[in-house]
C-alpha cells in the first residue's frame, strides 16, 4: 500500500511539473503490435494462433518541449489463441514526454507509470480465471507527423514491463504460471488530432 501512494504521488507531481501554462492538445487513437518478451509465442504447436494486435488511445498535453500522456491500450490473446483457453492484458500508463511539439515534424521519447492487468482463464465455460494487477512502468518514443494544421499520423514504439509478478499464460503445453514478471514491446501506428 505504501508503494502504491508513492507512486502515484510521483506521477501527480510530474504531471504538474511539465504540464506548461499554455499547451496543445493531442488525441491519438491508435492500432498496435505486440512483440518479444512475454508476447504471443506458439513455437510451431498446433491449435496455436499467435495474435499480435492490440489498440487503444493517447491522450496528450504537451508545451514546446515537455508533455504529459494518459494512454491505454488492450491486447486480447495476448499470450497467444489457444482452444478452451482466454486471455488478454489491458495497460493504463502515466508518462512524461520530452521533444519538440511544433512545427510538421515533432519527435519525442517518453517514459512512465501505470498499471499492468493480466486476465488468464484455461477453463472460460467453468468461471475459472485469474486476473492480477501490477504497476509498471514503459519507456520509448516515437515521431509524429502533421500534413495540417490539426490532423496527423503518430508512430511510436515503448517497452512495457510489470515491477511486480503477474498471471501468466505459457503455451506448450498450456498452463497458467501465476507469479512471473511480464515484458514486452509494442510498436504503434495511428491518427492524430490536435486541439
Amino acid at each position: 500500500m505504501r508503494y502504491s501512494r508513492i507512486v502515484a504521488f510521483t506521477v501527480a507531481a510530474l504531471a504538474a511539473a511539465v504540464v506548461p501554462a499554455k499547451a496543445d492538445g493531442f488525441i491519438t487513437p491508435y492500432l498496435g503490435y505486440n512483440f518479444g518478451g512475454d508476447s504471443a509465442n506458439c513455437q510451431s504447436l498446433s491449435n496455436c494462433d499467435e495474435k499480435h494486435l492490440n489498440f487503444g488511445v493517447s491522450l496528450m498535453s504537451a508545451g514546446a518541449i515537455f508533455g504529459f500522456e494518459e494512454e491505454i491500450g488492450y491486447a486480447k490473446n495476448f499470450f497467444a489463441s489457444v482452444p478452451g483457453a482466454d486471455n488478454n492484458v489491458f495497460t493504463a500508463m502515466s508518462n512524461v514526454l520530452a521533444g519538440v511539439f511544433a512545427g510538421p515534424v515533432q519527435p519525442y521519447v517518453l517514459a512512465g507509470v501505470g498499471l499492468i492487468r493480466t486476465h488468464v482463464s484455461l477453463n472460460p465455460a467453468e468461471g475459472g480465471a485469474q486476473t492480477t494487477n501490477s504497476f509498471g512502468y514503459d519507456l520509448g518514443g516515437g515521431i509524429q507527423g502533421f500534413f495540417s494544421r490539426s490532423v496527423g499520423i503518430r508512430g511510436d514504439l515503448r517497452h512495457l514491463q510489470t515491477f511486480g509478478d503477474v498471471a501468466i499464460l505459457r503455451v506448450g503445453p498450456v498452463n497458467l504460471v501465476p507469479s512471473e514478471t511480464l515484458g514486452f514491446w509494442r510498436g504503434s501506428l495511428g491518427l492524430t488530432f490536435k486541439f
